[in-house]
C-alpha cells in the first residue's frame, strides 16, 4: 500500500505545482527566518554571556590599616565562596604599578600612588553573575572584619539581563508568527487540493474508502512540500552563516553544530509540512458528503 500512497502524493504535487512551489517556498522562507534568528539569537547569547562575564566582577578593597594576616586571610576567605570563580589579590604595590599603567602621564600628579587600597578581584561563575546573586555576596563580604568597600557594576549587569530578555522574547515571538504564517499556508494549499478533488474523494468513499486511506497521499504531499522546503532553508541559513556570521562570530560552530543545524531544519520543514497537511486533511475530508 505504501508505494500507491507515495506515487499519489507525489502526482498531486504534480497536478498543483503552483500552489506545491508558492506552499513550499513559504515553509522555507519561514524556516530561513526562523533559522536567522536562531543564529542572531545565538550570536547574541555569546555576547551578551562576554559581556555578563566582565560585568560579573566585584572588587573588594581592604582597610588600609588592615595586616597581612587579615588580608591573606581575605583572600582565602573569599575564595571558598561556591559563587566565586576565581579571585586575585593585588597589593598596595601592584595597585600602583596598574595605576601608573592605566592613567600614563596623569599619573604623574601623584608622588606616591601607594595610598591605594590592596584589594581583591572577584570574578563570579557564570551562574551567579547576575545583580541579584552579586549583591548578596557582596553584601556578605562587606561585614568581614578588614573589608572598607565592596564595588561592583550593577546597573551594567540588570541591562545586560533585561536586553538579553527582550532579544529572546522578541526572537520568539517573530519566529512563532513565521511559522504560525507557514503552517496556515501549508493548510489552505492542502485544503484547495482535496476541494479541487473533492467529486473523486466522494467516490472513494461511497466504494468503502476510508477517511484514513483517502489521507494519506495528502500526507505524502505535505512531507515533501515541508521537507523540500526545510532542505532549502538549511542550505540558505548554512551558507548566510558561513558568508557572514562566522566571520563575526566569537565562537563559531562547531562541524556538529551546523549538522545540526541544516538537520534541525529539514526535521522541522518535514514536521510542519506533515501536520499541516494532516490537519487539512483530517478536518476536510470528513466534511465531505456522501449525498
Amino acid at each position: 500500500m505504501l508505494p500507491y500512497f507515495v506515487r499519489e502524493g507525489l502526482a498531486n504535487l504534480r497536478r498543483t505545482t503552483f500552489s506545491a512551489v508558492a506552499s513550499t517556498g513559504a515553509i522555507a522562507v519561514a524556516l530561513i527566518l526562523v533559522g536567522t534568528f536562531g543564529l542572531v539569537g545565538y550570536e547574541a547569547s555569546v555576547v551578551s554571556d562576554k559581556l555578563r562575564a566582565q560585568a560579573g566582577q566585584m572588587e573588594v578593597f581592604i582597610q588600609q590599616d588592615a595586616p597581612d594576616t587579615v588580608q591573606e586571610a581575605l583572600h582565602a576567605r573569599v575564595q571558598t565562596l561556591p559563587s566565586v570563580a576565581a579571585a586575585e589579590f593585588i597589593s598596595h604595590e601592584e595597585a600602583a604599578q596598574i595605576f601608573r599603567r592605566e592613567f600614563g602621564e596623569g599619573a604623574a600628579a601623584f608622588e606616591d600612588p601607594t595610598f591605594l587600597p590592596a584589594s581583591i578581584k572577584v570574578k563570579m561563575t557564570p551562574r551567579h553573575a547576575h545583580p541579584d546573586s552579586m549583591a548578596h555576596v557582596a553584601d556578605r563580604v562587606t561585614e568581614w572584619r578588614g573589608v572598607e568597600e565592596v564595588v561592583l557594576n550593577q546597573d551594567l549587569l540588570v541591562r545586560i539581563s533585561q536586553n538579553r530578555r527582550v532579544v529572546h522574547t522578541v526572537g520568539l515571538v517573530l519566529g512563532g508568527i513565521v511559522v504560525l504564517t507557514a503552517f496556515f499556508l501549508v493548510v489552505n494549499t492542502i485544503r484547495l487540493t482535496i476541494y479541487a478533488r473533492r467529486l473523486l474523494i466522494r467516490t472513494m468513499k461511497l466504494v468503502g474508502a476510508t477517511d484514513r486511506f483517502v489521507r494519506r497521499p495528502f500526507l505524502v504531499e505535505g512531507i515533501v512540500q515541508g521537507g523540500l522546503g526545510g532542505a532549502v532553508a538549511g542550505g540558505v541559513v548554512w551558507g548566510l552563516y558561513r558568508l557572514f556570521l562566522q566571520q563575526i562570530d566569537p565562537a563559531p560552530l562547531s562541524a556538529q553544530a551546523e549538522v545540526g543545524l541544516v538537520g534541525g531544519l529539514l526535521g522541522a520543514g518535514i514536521l510542519l509540512g506533515g501536520i499541516g497537511a494532516y490537519v487539512a486533511a483530517r478536518r476536510f475530508i470528513q466534511t465531505i458528503e456522501l449525498h
